[in-house]
């Protein structure tokens, strides 16, 4: 009777393990890979856009330290201008100032052929400008291409390198 009651509670006992036992499922997770050069993201590309946006209304309100906010200033910060050497951020900061801050009318602001290509947390913005700035009764007419380039930082995109440089002007034959 021992020996039947022994077979009886082993059996029951190995009925209730094996059925706990939990089957082992085999999640797969299928790796999202990115092309950063042929891959498109419209979100980011719609943010730059409205920052482009907001730089020029800085511009245009006079607004020098909101202007000088679009920038990613640090000792990674480039700029070449008008063919001289390369200078950092604390040269780039007062040329705006001093230029931006001198404009007394803007009579054009107009940023062409703009293209935005994002690389994740990097994109480059290249445009043609055709700006009319006065400065008291001077004016400036400034047609550049334009490359700057943004990092998306925690306080969004920002310009960490600027680079512009004349745009041949076609001939009126």
């Amino acid at each position: 009777m021992k020996a039947k009651l022994t077979f009886t509670l082993t059996i029951i006992f190995a009925i209730l393990i094996v059925g706990c036992k939990q089957k082992e499922q085999k999640v797969e997770v299928e790796e999202v890979k990115i092309d950063l050069v042929n891959d498109v993201f419209p979100e980011s590309e719609e943010a730059i856009r409205k920052t482009m946006d907001s730089i020029a209304q800085s511009v245009m309100d006079g607004d020098i330290a909101r202007l000088i906010s679009f920038h990613a200033y640090s000792p990674k910060f480039t700029e070449f201008k008008n063919g001289e050497p390369r200078n950092g951020g604390q040269e780039n900061e007062e040329f705006e100032r001093n230029v931006f801050g001198s404009v007394t009318e803007i009579v054009k602001f107009d940023m062409n052929d703009m293209q935005v290509a994002v690389f994740g947390d990097v994109a480059n913005v290249t445009l043609h400008s055709d700006f009319q700035l006065k400065f008291g009764e001077d004016l400036a007419v400034v047609n550049e291409q334009i490359s700057l380039l943004f990092v998306d930082t925690k306080d969004g995109w920002r310009i960490v390198h600027e680079h512009p440089s004349p745009l041949k002007q076609e001939e009126n034959e």
